[in-house]
């Protein structure tokens, strides 16, 4: 199966047409897609606004290949459950999002292993028709060390003038 996600925040019609024109022409029924608040119906995929949690962590424990939006929590999970990842970036001169930050992202993990960057629809198209050799990457560990995540706990619970100060600088003081 493969699992094409948008997030939960925005729209991103651009990458599910992408997704369900490459299914339709294949003939392709094994594509899953949580496509968000989307105007677009899909006419091949099986697809959903959004799904609780565990239910859509199940689907990408399941899956043999990720596509995505360029955020970091689909290309962790991504390298955490060992599946490779075709990546889109939201372009926020498109609306597709409020800044360019996926841009950034999708460049700085373009090289890495497993992450296949997709710099238009073609790309997101031609990637899938190789869907089959596509490898993952080494997964990682899904968990922080034991000292970050109780200062990140201590920040979380601190007061407001606190936070303003900035997360990179609390944890330096640390």
């Amino acid at each position: 199966m493969i699992l094409a996600s948008v997030g939960t925040q925005l729209p991103f019609d651009r990458l599910i047409k992408a997704v369900d024109g490459w299914a339709l022409q294949r003939g392709r029924g094994d594509v899953v897609a949580q496509i968000g608040p989307s105007a677009y119906v899909p006419q091949a995929i099986e697809h959903f606004a959004f799904m609780d949690q565990g239910a859509f962590f199940a689907l990408q424990s399941r899956c043999k290949l990720m596509v995505s939006h360029a955020g970091m929590g689909s290309i962790i999970t991504a390298l955490e459950l060992g599946k490779p990842i075709i990546i889109l970036a939201r372009d926020h001169q498109l609306n597709e999002h409020r800044n360019g930050h996926q841009l950034d992202t999708l460049r700085q993990f373009a090289r890495y292993p497993g992450i296949y960057a997709a710099r238009d629809e073609a790309e997101v198209v031609a990637l899938l028709d190789r869907a089959d050799t596509l490898t993952a990457a080494p997964t990682i560990e899904g968990t922080a060390p034991r000292d970050f995540v109780e200062k990140l706990a201590d920040y979380i619970q601190e007061d407001e003038p606190r936070r303003s100060r900035g997360l990179l600088s609390f944890l330096r003081r640390r």
